[in-house]
């Protein structure tokens, strides 16, 4: 068969081939076009993040999955677990029965979307720390556990208190983690705001006062003693009593 045959006149079998063929640097062309945005948008510091959503969602290629957050992860509706940014369930403040959609870019980007928030309730605890270093909340008497993102991103210490965010605890499904809402007071800031107990020395003998010797003999605090006067008639008692002796 002579090569400038035309393509009509190709066999079946050929012109499948051909058709594959073409089919296949469209798809290879296509994954070099997408890996190559991808790698723009990381260099520019992912500043164009919304073109980048709005190709995602148009892209008919892209795997869509919906589930419930965990507190630290997505269980799909498929029954597989995806890991959800920390930074991006703190600053969504994301709570335990949250509904979210998974969209899965044919580069591999994860794009989140909240899409049926639990119900929620509001609750002012303090923060406080393990001895393995995790961070938790006790609010109401309970300890709820909370992302290190979130301790990052709101600058927050052992014993600073804080509003968090939880899901409505129910019955059979208790609930274990929170999201940190606002900070309410600093545990530094809280100390500094406290009166300081002023420090006063026992009431000195009369010899030490007329001799002027100023060195207590013991400390106390102000809100143990009454504050002291001296006695004149008591002091010239005394000193009669000594020159007597």
């Amino acid at each position: 068969m002579d090569d400038n045959t035309p393509t009509d006149a190709l066999s079946g079998e050929a012109q499948a081939q051909k058709i594959q063929s073409l089919r296949d640097m469209i798809n290879s062309a296509e994954k070099t076009i997408h890996g190559a945005k991808a790698m723009l948008l990381q260099i520019e510091g992912k500043k164009k993040s919304g073109r980048r959503r709005h190709f995602a969602t148009d892209d008919s290629n892209s795997q869509i999955v919906e589930g419930a957050f965990d507190g630290q992860i997505m269980i799909g509706t498929d029954g597989n677990q995806y890991p959800v940014p920390a930074n991006y369930a703190s600053k969504s403040k994301l709570v335990e029965g949250d509904l979210l959609k998974l969209t899965i870019v044919q580069d591999g980007s994860f794009i989140y979307k909240q899409i049926g928030p639990a119900p929620r309730t509001n609750k002012i605890g303090i923060v406080s720390q393990d001895e393995n270093g995790n961070y938790f909340v006790v609010a109401d008497g309970k300890p709820y556990k909370v992302l290190l993102a979130s301790i990052t991103y709101f600058k927050v210490e052992p014993g600073d208190e804080v509003v968090i965010v939880t899901a409505q605890d129910e019955n059979d499904t208790p609930v274990t983690w929170a999201a940190i809402e606002n900070t309410l007071q600093k545990a530094k800031a809280k100390a500094e705001t406290l009166p300081a107990k002023e420090e006063i020395t026992e009431p000195k003998t009369a010899t030490g006062i007329l001799t002027g010797d100023e060195k207590p003999v013991a400390k106390v605090d102000s809100d143990i003693l009454d504050e002291w006067t001296p006695d004149i008639e008591e002091i010239e008692k005394e000193i009669q009593q000594e020159m007597e002796a």
